[in-house]
């Protein structure tokens, strides 16, 4: 059912308008109690009033999400789809969202408007802060249902649980070995490549795993680096 003239609390109609004796507004606009927000009598209200209401009526047919404006769902459409219409101007990296555009650009302007109280580290996005900010508590909100270690990020549990699928997405494009992780595979991906990072510095032998390095120094009884 579609919303009418004075069908919810804090709209008045052209005719309610008429009898506060605003000569101003009666017949030309429709005025919200709620917020004091004007409407000409050729636009529509409804979507605007919807935001004072819990009624979403624009339902996604990919994921039955509902959302209270035309123009908020079509904005959630483009996450299943590939159209992504705003393109950064530095390094065209396109996005799907104007918003999400304006938090890219802070990677380029080095803007981080967001900083933690505890360490003054910034950020680009609230989000960062906020994951960052659970590393100076005791909070950990995300539990393993399977064995019930806590973890302070979505990510990390996400990651924690291949342990108990035995998943692992991340294959070598030379040998097709797997790994849970994607730093797993980064380690391994050095060995066809002969990178070792790891250097002694007592002796000049190259490692391709910290760990290994680490064990390494025992032979020259050198404390490991952090």
């Amino acid at each position: 059912m579609g919303l009418s003239e004075g069908s919810l609390p804090g709209i008045y109609s052209p005719n309610q308008l008429s009898q506060t004796g605003d000569t101003e507004l009666t017949n030309t606009c429709l005025k919200f109690s709620v917020c004091k927000k004007s409407f000409s009598q050729r636009s529509n209200p409804n979507e605007h009033l919807l935001g004072h209401s819990n009624e979403k009526p624009f339902k996604c047919s990919v994921c039955n999400k509902s959302f209270k404006s035309k123009s908020n769902i079509n904005q959630h459409k483009r996450l299943h789809g590939d159209e992504k219409p705003f393109t950064c101007s530095f390094c065209s990296k396109p996005f799907s969202r104007k918003t999400y555009l304006n938090i890219h650009l802070r990677v380029h302007s080095n803007d981080k408007p967001f900083k933690c109280k505890s360490c003054s580290k910034s950020f680009c996005q609230k989000y960062s802060l906020d994951k960052h900010s659970l590393l100076h508590s005791d909070e950990k909100p995300f539990k393993c249902s399977v064995c019930n270690k806590s973890f302070t990020d979505k990510y990390y549990i996400l990651t924690h649980l291949r342990v108990h699928t035995n998943e692992k997405p991340f294959k070598c494009s030379f040998c097709s070995k797997t790994f849970s992780r994607k730093s797993h595979l980064n380690i391994h991906l050095r060995v066809p490549c002969n990178e070792k990072p790891f250097k002694c510095d007592s002796c000049n032998n190259s490692f391709y795993h910290k760990s290994s390095l680490i064990n390494h120094l025992l032979v020259h009884n050198t404390e490991a680096p952090l």
